[in-house]
């Protein structure tokens, strides 16, 4: 039996994204956290201008409190590809005075990234930044358009939303303007790890059962270390654990999990009856705490 090519219908479509924002702005950039998503854009890029590099540059707004695992994934990504890496740090912005530290039991650096990436797009004029966000994570994305303005505050309103017909995508942007664009928009999270599997892309150790210090909160299972607030009642246990999606330490949480390789992942999601946002903690602030966030600046 041959090994024939079969196309992918969603890759395609990627592509065509990537190469279309080449074309039509003049400063994009890749939003990188070192999660899944956006290291499919990666791959996707690669594959969109091959042979050449991928003509723009990573940028990461790095809060700090990222899963060393990630940060170590990341540096070992860009040198591996040769790529154009920015790291804009939340850090600067709270010793600025720009952003204040939260505090308490839920604290995280989460929301404080906004006001970071909103100054790194002014530094560099950025006028097109690609993000791995997907309409099926999250109610407030599912209203987003694949090329999405931001006006010149970095806000976005979900009722001026240019229509997108025939896949024809309009890149025309005022002064101060700019773009957000999701080229995996119309991907699963299921098409992601499939896609993963399948072009056998490394990913962070994070995403594969292991064993890790946890406690249990509000019938989640968050990670034990200095950056998350525990209280003196909440017991650490090991377990063993992976992660859906990977963000800032104090806003993800684990999963219980067996599943250590690629095969089992998927077959772990094709089974799950939850989203994957269900383990991001700062979701759980309000009934439309993504939707806030997006309003004010946040990818």
């Amino acid at each position: 039996m041959s090994n024939q090519y079969i196309p992918n219908p969603k890759e395609a479509e990627s592509i065509h994204i990537l190469r279309e924002v080449a074309a039509q702005f003049e400063k994009p950039v890749l939003l990188f956290s070192g999660g899944k998503d956006s290291i499919t854009l990666v791959r996707l890029a690669q594959k969109a201008f091959y042979p050449a590099r991928i003509p723009f540059p990573l940028l990461h707004i790095d809060t700090g409190h990222n899963f060393p695992e990630t940060i170590a994934f990341r540096d070992q990504l860009v040198e591996e590809l040769g790529l154009e890496l920015i790291v804009r740090n939340v850090q600067d912005s709270i010793d600025q005075g720009k952003v204040t530290e939260e505090r308490g039991r839920y604290a995280s650096r989460n929301t404080l990234q906004t006001t970071t990436l909103l100054d790194a797009i002014e530094e560099f004029k950025f006028d097109a930044c690609i993000g791995g966000a997907r309409r099926d994570e999250e109610k407030a994305r599912a209203k987003e358009r694949v090329f999405s303005v931001r006006d010149d505050f970095g806000q976005w309103d979900e009722k001026n939303q240019r229509p997108e017909l025939f896949d024809m995508l309009n890149g025309r942007i005022h002064q101060g303007q700019n773009v957000r664009v999701f080229p995996i928009s119309n991907w699963t999270e299921l098409d992601v790890w499939e896609y993963i599997k399948n072009e056998q892309i490394k990913i962070p150790s994070i995403y594969f059962a292991h064993k890790r210090e946890v406690f249990f909160r509000d019938g989640m299972v968050w990670t034990a270390n200095q950056h998350v607030y525990r209280d003196h009642s909440e017991e650490v246990v090991e377990r063993m654990v992976r992660f859906r999606t990977v963000g800032d330490m104090t806003c993800t949480a684990a999963v219980l999990s067996e599943a250590d390789t690629l095969e089992a992942v998927v077959e772990e999601i094709r089974q799950s009856t939850i989203s994957e946002r269900g383990a991001r903690i700062d979701d759980k602030r309000s009934e439309a705490a993504m939707e806030k966030r997006k309003k004010v600046g946040y990818f």
